[in-house]
């Protein structure tokens, strides 16, 4: 039996819950492009079942901020996702600000909790850059009102000029490191 995997590529192309910027990068464009790869990557393992919240460069999901966010988990939970992993571009005023981290709503989720340190990992050994580690934020709508383990991936900081220029030049890496993470942690 696959695991169900829903790939959730942060905020929309336009209008409303678009992205951060930073170094003339948008984070949709981002988000986007490593969702499609990842996608592409997963859906080549037959242990894995693969859906995408932007499967179109031009998919906007909802009509305001939070409906964009409650459409996003309304896919996954319908769908019956086993994951659902959210992918996001992280900012800062400080531009030393670097690295990548993942967000999840608790650490007693041992799945959320341990595909997110293998992720961080296994993304961060191919990137270079900097592990933050895994936060808890409870707070966040699509960890809190998911029906299944969800991990946030903030892949590197849209405004470090560095993370940026990687995330931008080398969005493989990010997409390949997260597959490495489930394939570690699911044992494949």
């Amino acid at each position: 039996m696959s695991i169900k995997v829903y790939i959730d590529q942060g905020h929309n192309p336009r209008d409303f819950n678009t992205g951060a910027e930073g170094n003339g990068l948008y984070e949709q464009d981002i988000t986007y492009d490593i969702g499609i790869r990842l996608y592409n990557l997963m859906r080549s393992n037959p242990n894995f079942e693969v859906r995408l919240s932007r499967p179109t460069e031009d998919t906007v999901l909802g009509t305001t901020n939070s409906t964009s966010l409650t459409e996003r988990v309304r896919r996954a939970n319908e769908w019956g996702a086993d994951i659902f992993l959210s992918l996001h571009t992280n900012a800062a005023q400080n531009s030393n600000a670097n690295g990548s981290e993942a967000l999840i709503y608790s650490t007693s989720s041992t799945t959320a909790n341990g595909l997110a340190t293998d992720i961080l990992e296994e993304m961060t050994a191919l990137t270079g850059l900097r592990n933050r580690g895994v936060i808890e934020r409870p707070g966040l709508y699509v960890l809190r009102r998911t029906a299944m383990p969800a991990v946030l991936v903030e892949m590197g900081f849209i405004t470090n000029a560095s993370d940026a220029y990687l995330m931008a030049t080398e969005p493989q890496l990010f997409a390949e490191g997260i597959y490495r993470g489930f394939l570690k942690y699911y044992n494949l």
